[in-house]
């Protein structure tokens, strides 16, 4: 703490005067330093002018570099318009929407409006329920949220200016998407003692290159449903489309959540198509006679990905399993919309069953690639134990004539290595001979 006179002021108060009072001398003297060179008559006037005036301008920039955005924020509010629009285009896109954030919503209008920055697109969503279909409202600002009468709303990485909307509007916390990631039931589904209904659900995304499950956090406040995620999800995307042309789909926030669950189990068995078709191509290349070891490479790789997409399908309905039985144990459900989670339950059982059908057939693919890339090995091995095997009658002939150093009869007669490497010829293609006669090597 520091002391002016008797009233004392704190740390923030005092630096933020401090910043004010220095941009505030940085653009006096800007002003007074360009006026100075205006007046004056000299060669290359113009040019002189423009390095002063961005000499001064780096000054300023490189003070605002140094600022918090709270601090930026404060100062921008202080400072009269022109130059608080000079100082706002100093400001680098990497920190004018946090600059935004901070700034009363007059001079935030004032300042997007006049300056060519752009801001990160508004990914919020609100949904009005008109003559039995959803109504998309566009939310551009706080005033258009405020208007709205919505069923649902939906926030899609939303920025903290869009959660303070949220919250101050609808009067809840929201919850942040990084902490979802929880596996106890405690933690993913609970009803706070304001009513409020807390759930949070992972939901598949499947796409060509990859597949993972995304988390979603649902609050039912109001009876209003609000979703919050961190990207777009083709089940969200269906569930729009869908009771936006459908009339009488959905009639309030908890019928858009049971709906989401279903399109996410309907979405969840078409991968499980793709699965089943990706398998039975598979299933072809293992099943022919022969599969050399670069195509068991390739086989092994597509019954992998195909595996970790069984089980993020597999995780992914276990979820909503958990999700339903909650909202039935709790009875927060209406009485009409029990069987729908009872229809949605049942079509997940079935679910349940194909996956572990798809997992016996991944191990058994695993198991006959496995074993072709065996057999394979065994043809290597077998090269050589046949080879081994027919080394040994001539090591053994070679050998009885090593031994006699004092009398080598091959020496003196003629023929006698001739005779002795024709042995050794007779004694490598005689078990051939046999072992291929009896069938024993083929």
């Amino acid at each position: 703490m520091s002391e002016t006179g008797d009233t004392p002021i704190d740390d923030d108060s005092a630096a933020m005067q401090l910043d004010l009072r220095e941009v505030q001398d940085l653009l006096a003297r800007q002003k007074r330093v360009e006026n100075l060179v205006h007046r004056q008559d000299m060669p290359r006037h113009e040019l002189v002018e423009n390095l002063v005036h961005k000499q001064h301008l780096n000054e300023l920039k490189n003070r605002l570099e140094s600022m918090p955005s709270a601090r930026i924020a404060r100062t921008l509010e202080a400072l009269p318009q022109d130059d608080g629009l000079l100082l706002w285009e100093l400001i680098g896109p990497d920190r004018g929407e946090d600059v935004l954030n901070e700034l009363s919503e007059a001079v935030r209008e004032t300042l997007a409006a006049t300056h060519p920055y752009q801001r990160r697109p508004i990914m919020l969503n609100a949904f009005e329920l008109h003559n039995g279909r959803l109504r998309q409202i566009p939310v551009e600002n706080r005033s258009d949220l405020a208007s709205t009468k919505p069923i649902w709303v939906d926030l899609i990485a939303p920025s903290e200016l869009e959660r303070q909307w949220v919250e101050e509007i609808f009067g809840l916390v929201l919850p942040d998407t990084s902490n979802l990631t929880d596996l106890e039931e405690s933690a993913r589904f609970y009803i706070e003692e304001n009513g409020e209904v807390h759930l949070h659900s992972d939901f598949l995304l499947d796409k060509d290159d990859e597949s993972r499950n995304v988390p979603v956090a649902f609050v039912i406040h109001q009876n209003i449903l609000f979703s919050v995620r961190g990207e777009e999800l083709p089940v969200f995307r269906l569930q729009r489309l869908r009771a936006r042309i459908q009339p009488g789909y959905v009639s309030e926030g908890r019928d858009v959540l049971l709906d989401l669950y279903a399109a996410d189990v309907e979405y969840s068995a078409d991968a499980l198509e793709d699965v089943y078709a990706e398998l039975e191509e598979v299933g072809k290349k293992v099943l022919t006679p022969n599969v050399s070891d670069e195509e068991a490479a390739t086989i092994l790789a597509d019954i992998a990905r195909e595996e970790d997409l069984n089980g993020r399908i597999r995780r992914n309905v276990l979820d909503t399993r958990r999700a339903l039985s909650f909202l039935l144990r709790g009875r927060i459900l209406a009485p009409d919309q029990h069987e729908d989670a009872r229809q949605i339950l049942r079509d997940i059982e079935s679910i349940d069953g194909h996956t572990a059908f798809i997992f016996n057939k991944i191990n058994f693919l695993m198991d006959a690639t496995v074993g072709f890339i065996n057999i394979n090995q065994n043809k290597v091995v077998k090269i050589f134990s046949v080879a081994s095997v027919a080394l040994l009658p001539p090591t053994l002939i070679a050998s009885i004539y090593g031994m006699n150093f004092q009398f080598m009869p091959e020496l003196n007669w003629d023929y006698g290595y001739p005779f002795a490497i024709s042995l050794m010829v007779i004694s490598v293609g005689l078990p051939f001979w046999y072992f291929r006669k009896k069938g024993w090597l083929r």
